[in-house]
């Protein structure tokens, strides 16, 4: 009996493999987990298995196999038994599994080829291998910067006012950490400003509450700044609070302007609680800054304990009748403040009443500014009568565009004529017409400290005109007049001439949409032939045309050491007008003119070729710039 040898492969996968007994050489029969019950029809290995990747190993078996399914198999090992002994006879299982014996003429069945293996296994381990280093860079590559822009939407979403550097923008919510730094690198080159110069103009920058937080550190120890404008910066409330305990403590900072910053009377409160122990800053700006009656009841609860302040700016806010009250209370006992600008509020008669009373007692204030405030005639009564009991020395007072008739007009003379101090008056757009520039006329000849009057847009004609020119013969004081927007026509051109050829101390003239014409530009242009005070005149919209222009440049080409600016602008003036008045600068060597406006003209490029070429000649001659504006 020949000599059997014995093997049994266990291989972990799902087919088994059976026997079928055969005499001349051992076959093989692949099961699989799903199919058990039957056999499927033998196939040639290599022809039909080589294909399958999942099967592939099997190609290494040198015999034929039967490939079949079982179904609901439960056991996972496969087992390779041998078909028969050399005789044929079958043996029985050994240790309950499935067994298979080799006749001793055949060789031992030889194991599966390691390298054969190694051609499919290796190529998928480094498959998955690759695949996953790939995968833990992408995961680590990723999966931190989307966590960072989520931490910076969440800090963005937070409330608060990010920054930018143009105009009238602001960087909002979900922007890139890229602007982020640029906002703060910016902020750093603002907060170095600060350190390094006397007076920073940070006005329109954007910045908001949270650039001012960062900015105010700046101004704890500064030792440089003295003047500060954080205008229109979309500053609010909020924001303010981050000079609490930096203002206290410095001394150095003189000037600070918040003007255009919507703070409220929120805001106010909260910048006057940091400035009642503030002993340093002497000017404070907050026009346009949404302040109302409560914001106003604020700084004059502060005004009340500062005493370093000398000049406060509240123009264009919404004060009404009883923050004007407050104020006049705080000029009962502030003896400090110099200079109270209340410009576009809505004061009234009765809001100007209150703060008439205040005025009576208060000694320190020089200047007062209620222009367009309404304050209409019976106001501007009671506001002359308080200004008469002032005890201190007002020099200026600015009553323009409030209503005021010919009747409020007289008691604004009444106070000239006892105004001793009073150096600049304004009574810009009202309406106290001819009778009304009568009696100031009046008043005038009594005044010997008015050097500024601003009489425009009075709706004052040549008669009242000439009321104010007879004032001129004997009055020296007055150096500035402004009639503008009156409708004096060349006839008051001419009552104004006559007494300035030789009269009056007048530097500045100013005429502007007059209706004087050509007609009237003659009267002027003689004028010039003979004064020798003004320097500044002003004949904008008169309707001068050439012939007005033609005029102007005879008395250019006199010797006129005065005139240093003239203004043609808005006058209808072509080419014609143009050549004249280039020939007369080149005629006239010592000509004194450094600007020459002609803007909004009828001017062509031959024109303007002909002015610039005077101009170069002018400094070719003389080396005097002339400035000509087209």
């Amino acid at each position: 009996m020949a000599s059997t040898s014995t093997s049994a492969i266990c291989l972990y996968s799902h087919p088994m493999v059976l026997s079928s007994s055969s005499s001349q050489s051992p076959n093989l029969t692949f099961c699989s987990d799903s199919q058990i019950s039957h056999r499927a029809r033998p196939r040639n290995l290599r022809s039909q298995v080589l294909g399958s990747s999942w099967w592939g190993y099997c190609a290494l078996l040198p015999t034929s196999v039967y490939v079949s399914s079982i179904r609901h198999y439960r056991f996972r090992t496969l087992v390779t038994v041998a078909a028969s002994t050399a005789d044929g006879v079958p043996r029985r299982p050994v240790s309950g599994r499935r067994v298979f014996k080799q006749s001793q003429g055949q060789g031992p069945l030889s194991p599966v080829p390691v390298r054969e293996i190694a051609s499919f296994v290796v190529p998928a381990s480094l498959f998955f291998a690759v695949t996953f280093v790939l995968w833990r860079l992408v995961e680590k590559i990723l999966l931190p910067k989307s966590s960072r822009s989520s931490s910076l939407e969440k800090k963005s979403s937070s409330p608060g006012v990010k920054w930018s550097f143009a105009p009238g923008t602001n960087l909002l919510a979900g922007l890139t950490a890229k602007f982020d730094r640029e906002s703060k690198q910016k902020l750093n080159e603002f907060a170095k400003e600060i350190r390094s110069f006397g007076s920073v103009d940070m006005s329109g920058r954007n910045f908001g509450d949270e650039g001012l937080f960062f900015l105010a550190e700046s101004l704890a120890y500064n030792q440089n700044a003295e003047e500060v404008s954080f205008a229109a910066n979309g500053i609010t409330a909020a924001g303010l609070k981050a000079f609490d305990g930096v203002l206290q403590s410095n001394i150095v900072l003189k000037t600070l302007d918040l003007s255009g910053n919507p703070i409220g009377d929120e805001g106010a409160k909260c910048l006057c609680d940091i400035l009642i122990d503030n002993a340093g800053i002497q000017k404070l700006q907050l026009n346009s800054a949404d302040l109302g009656d409560e914001g106003a009841k604020a700084i004059a609860e502060m005004l009340k304990k500062n005493s370093s302040l000398r000049i406060v700016e509240l123009n264009n806010n919404m004060i009404d009748y009883s923050g004007f009250t407050s104020l006049g209370g705080a000029l009962l006992e502030n003896n400090t403040i110099r200079n109270i600008h209340l410009n576009g509020n809505y004061g009234g008669a009765l809001g100007v009443a209150a703060l008439a009373k205040g005025l009576e007692a208060n000694k320190s204030l020089r200047e007062l500014h209620l222009h367009g405030n309404s304050i209409g005639d019976e106001g501007v009564r009671v506001l002359m009568s308080g200004l008469s009991s002032h005890k201190g020395k007002l020099t200026l007072l600015d009553i323009g565009n409030n209503e005021i008739s010919s009747r409020g007009a007289f008691h604004v003379a009444e106070y000239i004529k006892k105004a001793k101090s009073l150096l600049w008056l304004n009574l810009y757009m009202n309406d106290i017409g001819d009778e009304g520039a009568e009696k100031i006329a009046d008043a005038l000849k009594e005044n010997r400290s008015i050097a500024t009057i601003d009489l425009g847009g009075n709706n004052i004609h040549a008669k009242g005109v000439s009321k104010i020119a007879g004032v001129l013969k004997d009055n020296t004081v007055i150096t500035t007049l402004e009639l503008g927007y009156n409708p004096i026509g060349p006839e008051g051109a001419k009552a104004l001439s006559e007494v300035l050829k030789f009269h009056g101390k007048i530097k500045t003239l100013k005429l502007g949409w007059c209706q004087i014409g050509a007609k009237g530009a003659e009267f002027i242009a003689d004028t010039l032939k003979y004064n020798t005070t003004i320097s500044t005149l002003d004949l904008r919209a008169n309707g001068l045309r050439d012939e007005g222009a033609v005029c102007l440049a005879r008395s250019m080409k006199v010797v006129n050491e005065a005139l240093a600016s003239l203004d043609l602008g808005f006058n209808e003036i072509r080419d014609e007008g143009a050549f004249a008045i280039a020939q007369a600068l080149k005629a006239n060597e010592d000509v004194a003119v450094t600007s020459l406006n002609l803007a909004s003209n009828f001017l062509t490029k031959f024109g303007q070729s002909a002015l610039t070429d005077a101009r170069d000649h002018v400094y070719e001659m003389s080396e005097k710039e002339v400035n000509i504006f087209f």
